[in-house]
């Protein structure tokens, strides 16, 4: 490892930190004339999005905020191929890093799920369509997003081992299976918020604009 490479993959994972720090849903916010941060739940991901300025632009912040997740580890994964998977995962852990703490609205940004979401689709598919069909159940039966997206990061590193250990994906290294532990617990760690409204029983039901 040459001090080229290092500098290459270092410019990557800053890339990746300025790209997953695009604070999408405060712009769709600005061009609507609100500031989401002052309004719902003050958060800038597409669920405020959605409560606040409507539900075609929450659909919208959403595959956005997915999108800057995926799109830089697909291209560290292709550029430094499967030999240094690790790059890549150093670029995930980056974007979300930079939605978390976006470096545009003074490092104060969102939970970091839909971009995570976007890191775990390009790492390995099937672990993310496992916990995408857990959120969408839990989100469906109670209309809690943040419940929805805790157990939804409980179960992403469960399910990447259990694909692995009974080999219906093989090719999940342990490695995926560390990181996806760790961004699960950070997303888990940053609704602490919601945990303790949820207990109290004070925790805001998902409703649309106007409802």
């Amino acid at each position: 490892m040459n001090i080229k490479f290092i500098l290459i993959a270092a410019a990557f994972c800053a890339a990746s930190y300025l790209i997953g720090g695009i604070p999408f849903g405060f712009i769709i916010g600005k061009l609507k004339g609100h500031d989401i941060r002052k309004e719902g739940s003050c958060n800038i991901g597409a669920t405020n999005v959605t409560r606040v300025v409507g539900k075609w632009y929450g659909k919208l912040c959403f595959f956005c905020d997915l999108l800057k997740g995926f799109i830089p580890v697909y291209i560290a994964g292709r550029y430094f191929a499967s030999d240094f998977q690790y790059i890549a995962i150093l670029c995930g852990f980056f974007a979300v890093a930079g939605h978390m703490f976006t470096p545009y609205l003074k490092f104060k940004g969102g939970k970091g799920v839909a971009t995570a979401g976007g890191v775990i689709l390009a790492l390995a598919w099937l672990p993310f369509v496992v916990a995408f069909a857990v959120w969408a159940a839990v989100f469906l039966s109670s209309r809690y997003v943040s419940l929805a997206s805790i157990i939804a990061s409980a179960v992403l590193p469960v399910s990447a081992l259990l694909l692995k250990i009974t080999r219906l994906s093989p090719e999940i290294s342990w490695t995926v299976i560390i990181f996806f532990a760790i961004i699960g617990g950070a997303s888990i760690w940053k609704h602490k918020a919601n945990i303790i409204r949820l207990k109290n029983g004070t925790e805001l039901k998902f409703e649309r604009k106007g409802k």
